[in-house]
């Protein structure tokens, strides 16, 4: 074992360095005798074999951030329950297997609530809906004009 603390980490380094150069070769090599003929269709978009329509940049519904977050969330929940259940037949040997059920059911509880209230308040929901409001503007509107809207 060398004396030296740093010593210990030199093949560390060797392997960055190897792995740095071989990546920056291959990406020079490849801008420096690559066959590059840009034509209009290369240039353009590639969205799973569409032509592109309209702006990129249009703004979107909030309901696709609230969704994906959920999606997030309910995701790192679910990845929970398998740390629980390597160490459930571990927690049976000691004696503890009725906490560790009790307290899985009260987690899947709390997720379950937290589930039941975002359903109730419709962010799962992706029908197209019109709110009360719209429905008694355009009956108001249909009464002045005489039924034509």
């Amino acid at each position: 074992m060398p004396d030296n603390y740093f010593a210990r980490y030199l093949p560390l380094l060797i392997h960055f360095l190897i792995a740095g150069a071989l990546a920056t070769g291959m990406v020079l090599l490849s801008w420096i005798i690559g066959y590059r003929r840009p034509t209009r269709a290369k240039l353009s978009p590639y969205e799973c074999g569409m032509t592109p329509v309209g702006d990129a940049r249009e703004r979107f519904s909030v309901k696709f951030y609230l969704v994906a977050m959920l999606f997030i969330l309910f995701d790192v929940e679910a990845v929970f329950l398998y740390p629980w259940a390597v160490i459930l037949k571990d927690l049976k040997a000691m004696g503890q297997g009725v906490f560790a059920i009790s307290e899985m059911f009260v987690y899947i509880a709390i997720v379950l609530v937290g589930f039941f209230y975002i359903w109730k308040k419709g962010v799962l929901d992706w029908g197209l809906t019109v709110s009360s409001e719209v429905k008694r503007l355009s009956t108001a509107k249909a009464a002045r004009t005489g039924g034509d809207s």
